[in-house]
């Protein structure tokens, strides 16, 4: 049966490939993004988020079958912040009342693989505790720093999800109510947003030494579209508070067996 979907950052990128996969399958889709879209805001602001829910509640009549969450920044800048953590839990928890009349309610939101690596202590206990005024100021620091330091930014931002993800999949608002609340947590994709790291030969071999994908490398925003479908569709009745690495074996040589 035909399922409205909401997917941010629908404009580019895997969001983009995700609104096609799913609208080629006879679904419903609500674009979110800058421009370009069905329900165009910032999610970095205050007033871009409760457009967001005005619009979006507007274009599917006050339901909805499943929230993708995938709106985010990879660049060192202070606003990636606001938007991977804070514009990422407004649209999961602004948007789960117009899940209510769904038979099968599904969200997912959309992490980093950058997530396994070292986070910036001060950004990340701002973002645990709520606080975006102090998690702003620190990644304005950040910024401002080294390239290094600016870099921590996208990672801490996407460990402090997946983190938030762990800790509220199982409850009440989630699982409670038969929302099945999970992640991913993709590899290098080609994007937009990575073209500096994906364009040449040589940005390729670089970033593959940071990011080791032994299972057929870099890949395309199609190949994230699949999951995410899945993760959303009716057939995912019980994967709970999940992290789901497609990343082409990244987690699996980094984190080898230390989870277990």
């Amino acid at each position: 049966m035909p399922r409205t979907y909401v997917v941010t950052g629908s404009a580019s990128g895997i969001g983009r490939a995700t609104a096609d996969l799913l609208a080629e399958r006879g679904h419903r889709v609500i674009g979110v993004d800058l421009r370009d879209a069905d329900v165009n805001v910032d999610l970095t602001t205050e007033q871009g988020r409760a457009d967001l829910v005005s619009g979006v509640a507007d274009a599917s009549d006050g339901s909805i079958d499943a929230i993708i969450a995938n709106a985010g920044l990879a660049t060192p800048i202070a606003k990636a912040a606001a938007v991977n953590y804070f514009g990422t839990l407004a649209t999961l928890e602004r948007l789960r009342p117009l899940l209510a009349g769904s038979d099968a309610p599904r969200a997912v939101a959309t992490a980093s693989m950058a997530s396994l690596f070292p986070p910036d202590d001060a950004l990340l206990d701002a973002f645990l505790a709520g606080d975006e005024p102090t998690a702003l100021a620190r990644a304005a620091e950040l910024e401002a720093g080294t390239p290094e330091e600016a870099n921590l930014i996208y990672g801490t931002s996407k460990r402090a999800l997946a983190r938030w993800i762990r800790r509220n999949a199982a409850g009440p608002d989630w699982a409670g109510a038969g929302i099945p609340l999970n992640a991913i947590a993709p590899g290098v994709v080609v994007t937009p947003m990575t073209e500096a790291y994906t364009n040449t030969e040589e940005a390729r071999a670089a970033i593959l030494e940071m990011v080791p994908m032994p299972l057929n490398g870099i890949f395309q925003p199609r190949d994230v579209a699949y999951l995410l479908a899945w993760l959303t569709g009716e057939e995912n009745a019980h994967l709970c508070g999940q992290v789901v690495f497609i990343d082409g074996g990244s987690d699996a040589v980094i984190r080898g067996d230390s989870t277990w």
